[in-house]
């Protein structure tokens, strides 16, 4: 057997350049690639400068002519906005490849390396890298525009509630807070009965009124005025007003309901005490420890009052109180609180300790109240009560005295706080010191009901030094792990522009 030798492979021949006569493999134009690129420059005509519009209040970029996207830094998004200002001069090459070169977030320059293809002489096709430029130029955008100039809106919410004390509104202040429903707000100011919400569509107005109907007892009805209008395209210009009113019920309120109310609700008693506010209104009977909810349009269609004005609170001191064990349930009856312990308390005011004058009642507090504690309470045998229910109502039936609270030293309270809430940017009218008492309330009543602190984002005070808890005969406080901590981040990691990095 034979074998025969591999054929070698023909080598390739190779060709003296005609400029510069360098031996090359051979090409259509007979030319190395270095004197190709001396006499060609196939990035003629493309820009390497350019300019980007960016707007530092909301972070996006302008996309001629009149769009702005958001895009993060060396994003598909931003590539594609800066390859769209010299799309037209890309049209005579062939685009490769392109990607950004790293420079300094805050240095206002954005590169990009590009790399084209073209076909030059005799066919020879050219391929070359190069470098475009784009200068980052602050301009703010139509809507920040709009909302710096704090005039301009096209729809507005009126939150109304006609009550004298703002509990709810404060709980509601909270509740705005943690969902962050006022970042689209273009203002919000505040009046002696409510708030305006101003928004630059009407579609952000009425996600607001939503959300209000399903957090507060209220109703709403809307309205809208035309501005102006192009009867050649059929545009119309309106401002929308959406107004919100809320039931003008507060926690700790007496209300008197009426009788056919009353026994919808259970046969319950016609005087009863307001525990919360949330969705609902939550009533108990202090008499039976009964519990009903009230929703907004059960309100509305049998409307009840308040009996007393949270400043006609009186000062009570407890004589003596017997729990009640077991008590006959009436027929009909619905659900009875688990969280309250039904009392029987001889109490007298703080006013009268030189008298006799003692008061008999029936508390749902029997599980706070001891002989010898302070409470609040509203006084019924020695005041005219102006309500339509109440009038028309058997005095037998009405107690003498209805307890609401437990009074603790409020300066000690004060300085033992250790939390904090935070509060909504808001134009106010002007505060008085009956804003601030009522603000005090507020933080006590987020102290006391735990159902109420869960809807709301509390954050621990670094100011205030922690004590310990051990302390079961004062007033309630809030444990550490329902507290947040409040990280303040700033913008940009370098602590700003030309300064220096922080470690």
């Amino acid at each position: 057997m034979e074998y025969l030798p591999a054929r070698a492979a023909p080598a390739q021949g190779s060709v003296l350049c005609c400029q510069c006569g360098v031996p090359i493999p051979p090409n259509p134009a007979n030319t190395c690639v270095g004197c190709l690129r001396a006499q060609v420059d196939i990035t003629e005509g493309i820009p390497k400068q350019g300019t980007v519009y960016f707007c530092k209040q909301c972070g996006r970029y302008l996309q001629p002519p009149g769009t702005w996207i958001q895009c993060a830094l060396e994003s598909r998004e931003l590539l594609a906005l800066c390859l769209k200002k010299i799309k037209a001069s890309l049209s005579k090459v062939r685009l490769i490849d392109a990607g950004f070169i790293w420079t300094e977030p805050h240095s206002k320059r954005l590169k990009l390396k590009l790399t084209v293809q073209k076909e030059v002489l005799n066919g020879a096709v050219l391929q070359q890298a190069f470098v475009v430029e784009y200068i980052v130029q602050s301009q703010m955008c139509d809507d920040c525009h709009r909302i710096e100039a704090k005039d301009f809106w096209k729809a507005v919410v009126q939150v109304r509630q006609k009550t004298l004390h703002k509990k709810t509104f404060f709980y509601l202040e909270q509740l705005i807070l943690k969902h962050k429903l006022h970042h689209n707000t273009l203002r919000i100011k505040e009046i002696h009965d409510g708030l305006d919400f101003y928004y630059s569509s009407k579609q952000q107005a009425q996600k607001m009124v939503d959300f209000l109907q399903c957090t507060v007892p209220s109703r709403s009805k809307s309205s809208q005025r035309l501005i102006s209008h192009d009867v050649h395209s059929n545009v119309y210009n309106y401002k929308s007003t959406f107004s919100v009113e809320i039931v003008p019920i507060c926690k700790d309120n007496v209300v008197c309901l009426s009788p056919k109310l009353a026994q919808s609700l259970g046969n319950m008693s016609q005087i009863c005490v307001c525990i919360r506010v949330t969705s609902t209104i939550r009533l108990i009977d202090p008499s039976t420890l009964q519990i009903a909810e009230i929703d907004g349009n059960t309100y509305w269609r049998h409307p009840f009052n308040s009996l007393f004005h949270p400043k006609q609170l009186e000062e009570f001191i407890i004589i003596d109180i017997n729990r009640v064990q077991e008590k006959k349930k009436v027929a009909g009856a619905g659900a009875i609180s688990n969280k309250h312990t039904l009392a029987e308390a001889w109490v007298q005011k703080t006013s009268e300790l030189n008298t006799d004058h003692q008061y008999f009642c029936s508390t749902h507090l029997g599980h706070i109240l001891n002989p010898g504690d302070l409470v609040l309470g509203f006084d019924l045998a020695n005041c005219n009560l102006n309500d339509e229910f109440a009038n028309k109502m058997n005095p037998h039936h009405i107690p003498d005295v209805v307890l609401i609270k437990k009074n603790y030293d409020r300066t000690k309270r004060q300085r033992r706080r250790n939390w904090k809430l935070k509060e909504l940017e808001r134009d106010r009218e002007g505060t008085d010191t009956d804003d601030e008492r009522q603000y005090q309330d507020f933080l006590e009543d987020l102290e006391e009901d735990e159902a109420i602190r869960k809807n709301v984002n509390i954050y621990r005070n670094a100011d205030v030094p922690v004590e310990s808890d051990t302390d079961d005969d004062g007033p309630p406080r809030i444990s550490l792990a329902e507290m947040l901590e409040d990280l303040h981040i700033s913008e940009d990691a370098t602590g700003g522009e030309g300064a220096t990095m922080m470690t």
